[in-house]
């Protein structure tokens, strides 16, 4: 008793993320759990029977929470920027002239059962948050251009309506087409900007898959780093503040 109590004295308190950071954090989750569950009744809308202007409502809620997902993004991408220490690229990527060494000792750490902590994130946690960026930056770009060839929506959907659309007799693009209706749409240049959207289409369906894995091996690294480093990680996107018994290896960096 004694010593779990000289143990509970030993520990500390240290902030981490900032507020901004965890509110993208959190903001994501939502995004991505609602826009994967809207993907796949939207992949799979034959085998749930919905009708022809119901995965139309799907993909046009796919698409808003799309916006908020790629905002949301974006505002995480500047804060590698304008954020405090932890929330910078430098530390949240696996960049830098010291990374390497740091992934080494990390390992060699964790062989033995006594990882270094880190006050951001681990040098493993660093590959991780890269490989999630890019895959998340992907899936934003191509959703935005999936957008506009599927519901005619910004940011490029006026350019697919004028590729699409059946000139008017003044020779001017009629652009006000009806999503999921053929009428006035040129078929041939439909077919054509069908065939175009295709392999982008293929990308975001596929990277899904991708994504979805990486963020089970996200998951399960969280809760690894949470039972060996027992630093307050998962509670940490709430609070902000991890708890070390010894001071973190980064405190200086």
């Amino acid at each position: 008793m004694k010593e779990s109590n000289n143990t509970q004295e030993a520990l500390h308190s240290y902030h981490v993320w900032d507020r901004s950071v965890r509110i993208f954090h959190w903001v994501n989750v939502v995004c991505v759990m609602g826009l994967m569950a809207l993907g796949l009744a939207i992949l799979y809308n034959s085998s749930f029977e919905v009708s022809s202007d119901g995965k139309i409502l799907l993909k046009t809620l796919h698409v808003y929470f799309g916006y908020v997902f790629v905002f949301n993004l974006l505002w995480r991408i500047s804060w590698f920027f304008f954020g405090n220490q932890y929330s910078s690229w430098r530390e949240a990527l696996p960049f830098g002239g010291r990374y390497r060494a740091s992934l080494k000792s990390y390992i060699k750490g964790s062989k033995q059962d006594n990882p270094p902590q880190h006050l951001g994130h681990n040098p493993v946690g660093k590959m991780m948050v890269a490989l999630l960026f890019i895959l998340l930056i992907e899936q934003a770009m191509s959703g935005l251009i999936l957008a506009g060839t599927d519901l005619y929506f910004p940011p490029f959907g006026s350019e697919v309506a004028e590729w699409v659309a059946v000139p008017s007799e003044e020779g001017s693009t009629a652009v006000e087409l009806k999503p999921g209706s053929k009428e006035n749409v040129d078929p041939d240049a439909y077919k054509e900007m069908r065939a175009v959207r295709k392999p982008i289409a293929t990308v975001h369906k596929y990277v899904f898959y991708i994504l979805l894995t990486a963020i089970f091996l996200h998951i399960l690294g969280v809760v690894r780093a949470e039972v060996k480093e027992r630093s307050g990680l998962i509670s940490a996107m709430f609070t902000g503040k991890k708890v070390f018994s010894k001071k973190p290896v980064d405190m200086d960096d």
